[in-house]
């Protein structure tokens, strides 16, 4: 993709920077009762939206326009005031925003938390950004070019554990699945809690601190930027059934992740209960 280069990336991270200095960071455990607002998750647990959350949004989309005025910009936010937006996903370009992730943490004052961007052409992503605002850490990745964090070429590793290590997001899964599921691959792997942030989890995969995630709910600001780092690291990211993760598609239940094709089809392989 030629827009998504070197200066696309360092314009991209400095975007990031800027709203983590300004919107973020002199927020995180400082909120007032009334910057915090509770959110329609549909999920076993609470979700939240904060003031950083917005502000953050706003610094975003006006810099991303002004990168790529002929692009969508599709945040989090916006969508949730507006959910025809989603209908633009599969625009010949579009931003997708996700300006907070992990803001039940933030909010309760607790790592980890980052902002995710991502540039998709026609429903498929050609570039992604994650950024962990309290340690600086920088993660991209563009179709075909490899993925890197802060500068450095990135391979995906399997964490080297005698039983996979595996971090499981099911809570927006139907209960009685989520029985079944959870009964089917306890027994093959080492379950570990989820850090509740896709800017996190999926830098997990890469870096060989997990090496399994499964996701219900595949939204296209948690998972686009993230799938797309994991795969140009060498990992796998794709449906259940192994078609690709696709922005567009955002309804569409299921998503694995792993540090290896090889743990993939395990995890695929013991994934077709009913």
């Amino acid at each position: 993709m030629a827009a998504a280069g070197d200066k696309l990336t360092s314009a991209v991270g400095a975007l990031m920077r800027d709203a983590a200095t300004r919107a973020i960071m002199p927020r995180w455990q400082a909120l007032a009762e009334y910057q915090i607002e509770s959110k329609a998750s549909g999920g076993t647990l609470p979700d939240v939206v904060t003031i950083a959350d917005h502000e953050a949004e706003a610094i975003l989309t006006e810099g991303l326009s002004r990168l790529l005025p002929e692009a969508t910009v599709i945040g989090e936010e916006a969508c949730a005031a507006d959910p025809s937006l989603l209908a633009r996903l599969g625009d010949p370009l579009c931003w997708i925003v996700d300006p907070l992730d992990g803001t039940n943490n933030f909010a309760a004052g607790k790592p980890p938390f980052g902002i995710l961007i991502a540039l998709a052409e026609h429903g498929e992503t050609a570039a992604g950004w994650l950024y962990d605002c309290l340690t600086g850490r920088f993660c991209h990745a563009i179709r075909g070019r490899g993925a890197y964090i802060d500068g450095e070429r990135a391979a995906a590793r399997e964490t080297g554990a005698s039983t996979p290590v595996a971090a499981n997001s099911l809570i927006y899964m139907a209960p009685d699945r989520r029985a079944r599921v959870s009964a089917a691959i306890a027994p093959h792997y080492t379950l570990v809690d989820i850090p509740r942030c896709a800017a996190e989890q999926y830098p997990r995969l890469v870096l060989g601190e997990n090496d399994v995630a499964i996701f219900e709910r595949t939204l296209p600001w948690d998972h686009a930027a993230g799938a797309l780092f994991v795969n140009e690291a060498g990992g796998k990211v794709a449906r259940p059934d192994g078609s690709p993760y696709r922005v567009d598609e955002y309804e569409r239940p299921g998503l694995i992740g792993a540090a290896s094709p090889r743990l993939w089809d395990q995890m695929a392989a013991r994934l077709t209960v009913p």
